[in-house]
Formats: C-alpha cells, sequence, structure tokens
C-alpha cells in the first residue's frame, strides 16, 4: 500500500461534498458496482485478500444505501427497498465466505438494476423540473462521508 493509499482526490471530494442527495446516492450504487466488479478477478486468481476488502467495501455500501432511507417519506417503498439491500448484504456476505463469481454476479446485477432504476427517477425529476430533496441532512453527510471513503482507495 502507498502512502496515498487514504488520499482523495481533491476533486473527487469537491463533487462528492456539491452533489446532491440523488447524485449521491448515485454514486454509491456506482461504488458498489466498481468494488464488486474489482473483486471477481481477484477471486479468479485466488487473491482472497483482496476480495474480501472489496467485497467489504461494497457491503459498506449497501449498508450506506440502507441506512439512508428515509421511512417517513415512502414507508412502503423503504420496507421494500430495506428488504432488497439486506438482501444484497447477506448475498455480499455469501460472497465473501464462499468466494462465489455467481453471487457476486448476481450482486452486480442487483445493483445495476437499482442504479438504472435510480436514474430513471432522477431523469423524470429532473423533466418535471422539481429536484427536491427527499432526504434530510443528516443522512445527505452520512452518505457523503461514505462516497468519499469508499471513492478515496484507487478512484
Amino acid at each position: 500500500m502507498s502512502a496515498n493509499h487514504n488520499a482523495v482526490n481533491p476533486y473527487l471530494r469537491t463533487k462528492i461534498l456539491t452533489a446532491s442527495p440523488e447524485e449521491l446516492r448515485l454514486m454509491l450504487y456506482e461504488g458498489a458496482i466498481k468494488f464488486c466488479r474489482q473483486a471477481k478477478p481477484a477471486l479468479e486468481k485466488k487473491d482472497y485478500e483482496t476480495s474480501y476488502n472489496c467485497l467489504m467495501r461494497a457491503q459498506k455500501i449497501v449498508l450506506e444505501l440502507s441506512t439512508s432511507l428515509n421511512h417517513d417519506v415512502a414507508p412502503e417503498l423503504c420496507s421494500k427497498l430495506s428488504a432488497l439491500y439486506t438482501y444484497i448484504f447477506r448475498r455480499l456476505v455469501d460472497a465473501n465466505t464462499q468466494r462465489d463469481l455467481a453471487v457476486v454476479d448476481e450482486c452486480i446485477s442487483l445493483l445495476e438494476y437499482e442504479k438504472q432504476t435510480w436514474q430513471m427517477l432522477m431523469e423524470k425529476l429532473a423533466a418535471e423540473g422539481s429536484q427536491k430533496s427527499s432526504q434530510g441532512a443528516q443522512s445527505v453527510t452520512g452518505a457523503q462521508q461514505t462516497a468519499i471513503s469508499t471513492w478515496s482507495i484507487d478512484g
């Protein structure tokens, strides 16, 4: 590990700190997908330390996605999303303990679907001209911290 291992790209840090809650959530999806994809070649090479670290980072992001849900706004939707995130989190744990590429692929597929759904929602909101934040400042701060910490290593 280099001395810059925990260094954050200043441009990326600014992007995260100035992102809307909606953009932050999209960045979290992208980060989780990125780390799952990085785990795959590591698993194939039997580099279990790298695969473990990548999958743990993906787990951390999925946990942030779950804890940042605002159940006051849409309780039924948040309940369903929470169950989905719990499932993905458990499957990431399974992928890590079983060292199973198929499980990693399943997680990537689910995260890609959620990312695409989120992008469509963002586009719809933009078209309607109502880019209102549906999350409080506290959850934004948590998402910012998670995004910075997860994107800081190996960009």
